[in-house]
């Protein structure tokens, strides 16, 4: 039975990303430019933390968070997991893990505690026993289709800390399994659109796999691009897939008193929970104990580049309430290591420090009421009426203005490409989170964007084009990331 409320330990953080301060200049920018790397390609928040490497079904890479396109009285939130998998990858592929709670939580207040905790947790049916190694052992063609022989279905809850209440929401949602190839899924958007299920209230959840959305290059380490931006315009994540979870509600069900109009903001982040002892034997295993945070999310590119070697398992197991006691975190905030590096190889000079607009862009959210360094009203829950100011909190999470309504023509530097609906306003697909991230730690929300670094990394979009209805994700990849496109 879940906990009303995840009781999250500081005990052992294998996770990721969530980036609490030291997310604010670093953050994003910094998990490209910092040359410091630790094995293959660290996207958005991909293997970024030691113990999380290691765990693959806990690791959440990238949240989501925009006003619906198609219907702008919803919000959607989409938390992605299981970074680089091979579509190539059986006879197991990429299952959910049984013995994890995987969370999108809503600080609508701005305490920097979760109002809301979205939970999934998932159960596997595995017909095969002794008969076979298949995961399917023909076509499948529907979620039913007998020749699917590895299924998993979830419990969707929503933990309603004001109110005290925990309802289940969705009892036996399915799961789209992993994209096995063309002939044994020869229409996985058959597969998908059955997997999404209703939300009572007017929501809709999908779970199931997807090309992974996230895009840059990342031979930023071979000396932030070859030292003078010869080697950029490779999307080193294009043919990757991930695992998905996409969650589209009503925009009065995620803000302050359900009151859209009077407290439009609301702050996002996603974790993953394990349970805290895992007993071995011979062919088997079993979980148990206190649930402790292995992942955290926000904003991309957090624990990646912005937080130091030392503290990036234990940032994972940070709750955003934790963030500002750490003065290591908020020292990355206030004095990021990107800018630094970008002026020593690049000659582009580093922005004065202390970095007043970092803090504001990714620990208070956007807004006059706690300095105006950047002038403006955009997205921080002190702009939310029935906000107490002496209750806010500093903390790393990802903001979002519900009341901007979406941008007829996107434009994909979001904010800084004067697009108030795109990133760091919450994070929509298509935004370029990268040269964002970039042009934002060089201080182009105060100066304007710096032209030497107009294009970073030359990758501006997705390798597939992303939907124009929920879950709008691309469909998972079927094809080896190794073999010719």
């Amino acid at each position: 039975m879940p906990r009303p409320y995840p009781v999250r330990r500081r005990v052992v953080a294998r996770r990721r990303t969530a980036v609490a301060l030291i997310a604010a200049g670093s953050m994003t920018l910094t998990s490209l430019l910092v040359g410091v790397s630790s094995g293959p390609a660290f996207a958005s928040s991909h293997r970024e933390a030691p113990l999380i490497s290691n765990d693959p079904a806990a690791d959440n890479t990238d949240v989501y968070a925009f006003v619906s396109p198609d219907k702008p009285d919803t919000v959607t939130l989409i938390a992605n997991w299981a970074p680089f998998s091979e579509p190539n990858g059986g006879p197991n592929f990429y299952p959910w893990a049984t013995d994890a709670h995987y969370d999108i939580n809503i600080d609508n207040n701005g305490d920097a505690k979760a109002d809301l905790t979205y939970r999934w947790d998932f159960r596997t049916e595995d017909r095969r026993g002794n008969n076979t190694f298949l995961y399917n052992d023909g076509p499948v063609t529907s979620l039913d289709d007998p020749n699917l022989l590895f299924r998993q279905s979830y419990t969707l809850t929503l933990f309603d800390r004001p109110n005290g209440r925990t309802t289940v929401l969705v009892n036996n949602g399915r799961v789209a399994p992993s994209n096995v190839g063309p002939a044994s899924i020869p229409n996985y958007g058959v597969l998908r659109n059955q997997a999404i299920t209703a939300v009572p209230g007017g929501g809709q959840s999908y779970v199931g796999q997807a090309d992974d959305p996230f895009f840059l290059d990342l031979r930023v380490f071979d000396l932030l691009y070859g030292g003078n931006l010869s080697e950029v315009g490779q999307d080193t994540v294009a043919g990757f897939n991930v695992n998905t979870i996409a969650l589209q509600v009503p925009k009065s069900a995620l803000t302050l008193a359900n009151h859209p109009v009077r407290n439009p903001v609301i702050g996002v982040w996603s974790d993953t929970e394990r349970y805290s002892i895992t007993l071995r034997s011979p062919g088997s295993q079993n979980s148990l104990g206190a649930e402790v945070q292995v992942s955290r999310l926000g904003h991309p590119l957090v624990n990646e580049v912005v937080v130091p070697a030392g503290l990036k398992d234990r940032f994972n197991s940070l709750l955003p309430e934790q963030d500002r006691t750490i003065p290591a975190l908020v020292n990355k905030v206030t004095h990021p290591e990107v800018p630094t590096l970008i002026q020593r190889i690049y000659g582009v000079p580093a922005p004065a420090t202390p970095r007043n607009d970092l803090v504001e862009i990714f620990l208070t959210g956007i807004t006059t009421k706690s300095g105006d360094q950047l002038n403006v009203d955009l997205n921080s829950q002190l702009n939310n009426a029935d906000v107490n100011p002496a209750q806010f909190a500093p903390s790393e999470q990802l903001r979002l203005n519900t009341s901007i309504p979406p941008t007829a023509q996107p434009n994909r530097l979001g904010v800084l490409g004067g697009d108030l609906q795109g990133f760091p306003n919450g994070r929509r697909l298509a935004d370029d989170a990268l040269d964002i991230s970039v042009q934002t730690l060089e201080g182009a929300a105060v100066t304007g964007l710096v032209p030497a670094l107009a294009r970073v990394d030359s990758v501006d979009q997705n390798d597939k084009p992303f939907g124009n209805v929920f879950p709008y994700i691309a469909l998972p990849n079927n094809k080896a990331v190794n073999s010719p496109r």
